[in-house]
């Protein structure tokens, strides 16, 4: 039940009142966990001449952590115990999107905004949504639906404007509520967010691009 799997917020602030039996469950060490890059894009994506940096998505304080969110009612934030993505959620969604405009074969470079890369275009995201969301429970059992939600922008860095914006979301229903399954259901809503994300990127900048030629 993920109830048993849950770390409240307010349980920060009894952290002053720490028995043995909790110092015990505190030292037992973290489940690390790994999302996945998307690696298969439409065939008819058109290739880009451009160089593109994706910057680090902003996000809340609720969903900029490693920790993996859960919210029981739309008002409370909790976390899974025991369990942590590898890095922060806004890091590990910049690191699989470059991955992913890597893998469409159709850019002519990608990299992080900190690797000094002279970008063309950036693609800036803003991670509104990346936690699951109880909408049912039993006495056994929870049923979960994870939500990843991101709005783009496309940056004409030559230009210094926005060339294009849009919003991309996914809704997964977790298979229980087991922390494996919670997992897998980020990792599925997270993939198909990139992937439409990604696809669009590639359209917007390559139109963009067409029609505002210039040498370099």
């Amino acid at each position: 039940m993920i109830r048993s799997f849950l770390t409240a917020l307010a349980i920060v602030s009894l952290a002053g009142c720490t028995g043995l039996g909790t110092l015990q469950q505190a030292s037992k060490p973290n489940d690390l966990y790994l999302l996945t890059p998307k690696s298969t894009f439409s065939s008819s994506l058109p290739r880009v001449q451009r160089q593109i940096v994706v910057e680090e998505p902003s996000a809340t304080a609720a969903v900029n952590t490693d920790q993996i969110a859960i919210q029981p009612t739309p008002l409370q934030v909790q976390y899974l115990s025991r369990a942590r993505w590898v890095d922060r959620a806004p890091l590990i969604v910049q690191t699989l999107l470059v991955e992913s405009f890597e893998n469409s074969g159709k850019v002519a470079a990608v990299g992080r905004s900190t690797v000094g890369l002279r970008a063309d275009y950036v693609v800036v995201p803003d991670l509104r949504e990346f936690q699951g969301i109880v909408v049912s429970e039993t006495d056994n059992s929870s049923t979960v639906r994870v939500e990843v939600r991101m709005n783009i922008k496309i940056i004409d860095e030559f230009e210094d404007k926005i060339i294009a914006s849009s919003s991309f979301q996914e809704n997964v229903v977790a298979a229980s509520d087991q922390t494996e399954d919670l997992v897998t259901a980020f990792d599925v809503a997270l993939g198909k967010t990139m992937r439409d994300a990604v696809e669009w990127s590639i359209r917007k900048i390559h139109t963009h691009a067409a029609n505002n030629p210039r040498s370099f």
